[in-house]
């Protein structure tokens, strides 16, 4: 067995099943910890119509399964337990250690793909109605399952009045409820809700309790008025939390540089962070997109940049099977190279793996 890995991936979804799979064809058999709640967020998700090549839609969790199967396929390993704590490399070509509780592994590269968790709300009901029975927390994926319906919108950032503008296409109205008078929306997100004719807004008033009905999915919901404590019960068939994102970065945290909101930074368009030989993908680095396919993406072009790392970088020993596999992706690797980082000379001879 080696004596350390190529290519560690932490994390799953369609950001480190991707990266897995990548990584396995070019033949490099990465290890994948892929945590207990393997799957990412699609795990959690029901029907999904939106990802491309699945003409009737797929349910969540046998997409992530047939990517991890796809994977393992071509080599792909995979520690179903969680990562707990990184320590990076101490020089540039060196390798990085990932430790589960008090086992280690090393490895060269490092593929960052923990994906980020939906906010919640945290009260009575939610969890019970999630997963298909109600609340949800991408209308996205699930305004199309409230055709005609009543439903209601939590939030007051852009990415709730996006939701309540997309989710107004399906639904015969959608209420948006907030705890302050004012909105954290831009303008002009806040103008093109306010045109559509079945949006309404609700405030200052936080959501209480989600309430089942009769048939066990979501019914009504019970509000308080922020300020004067007034309760009140509305009906709704679908309610749609969108309070915000948080990354899973948690194990990364100084490791590698990350915005205030947590969000791992890359280098310009690329999967590079501020650690060389360390890459993140997925919505762990995604702020805006948070698509299943987005970040399929990102996980191909983290194992791309992670492969060519190994090939390319004089620092790094050649691993045996990327010997040979040059193309014009070098030149590309070190396009972006910051001022000062070595640089391959024309036919330099790179040290081979032991």
């Amino acid at each position: 067995m080696a004596e350390h890995e190529q290519v560690i991936i932490i994390g799953s979804g369609p950001a480190g099943y991707t990266a897995a799979l990548y990584a396995a064809r070019a033949d490099l058999s990465p290890l994948v910890i892929e945590g207990f709640m393997w799957g990412g967020l699609l795990q959690q998700t029901t029907e999904v119509e939106n990802y491309p090549g699945f003409t009737e839609g797929i349910m969540g969790p046998q997409l992530m399964q047939i990517m991890r199967d796809q994977a393992e396929r071509f080599g792909a390993r995979f520690l179903t337990d969680n990562a707990t704590r990184i320590e990076p490399a101490s020089e540039e070509g060196g390798l990085h250690t990932v430790w589960v509780d008090d086992e280690s592994f090393e490895a060269r590269t490092v593929i960052l793909a923990m994906g980020a968790e939906h906010k919640k709300l945290g009260v009575p009901g939610e969890d019970e109605l999630a997963n298909g029975r109600g609340v949800s927390y991408c209308a996205t994926c699930d305004a199309a399952f409230y055709k005609d319906r009543e439903t209601v919108i939590v939030g007051g950032g852009d990415s709730a009045m996006e939701e309540a503008i997309f989710l107004a296409k399906f639904s015969s109205k959608v209420t948006i409820v907030h705890r302050r008078d004012e909105f954290r929306a831009s303008q002009i997100m806040l103008d093109r809700a306010r045109a559509m004719d079945n949006i309404e807004f609700m405030t200052p008033y936080v959501v209480e309790e989600f309430i089942a009905a009769e048939n066990g999915a979501l019914g009504s919901a019970r509000l308080r008025n922020a300020e004067s404590g007034e309760q009140r019960e509305i009906p709704m068939s679908g309610a749609f939390v969108a309070v915000g994102h948080e990354p899973q970065s948690e194990i990364v945290a100084g490791v590698v540089d990350a915005d205030a909101d947590g969000y791992v930074a890359v280098d310009g368009r690329s999967t590079r962070t501020s650690v060389p030989g360390v890459f993140a993908a997925g919505d762990l680095v995604d702020h805006t997109y948070r698509q299943a396919v987005t970040a399929a993406g990102s996980g191909c072009q983290a194992a791309l940049d992670a492969e060519w790392y190994l090939r390319d970088n004089p620092l790094v020993p050649t691993p045996a099977a990327l010997e040979g596999t040059g193309d014009l992706a070098q030149d590309q690797w070190f396009h972006h190279e910051p001022a000062g980082r070595p640089q391959p000379a024309g036919g330099a001879q790179r040290a081979r793996s032991s």
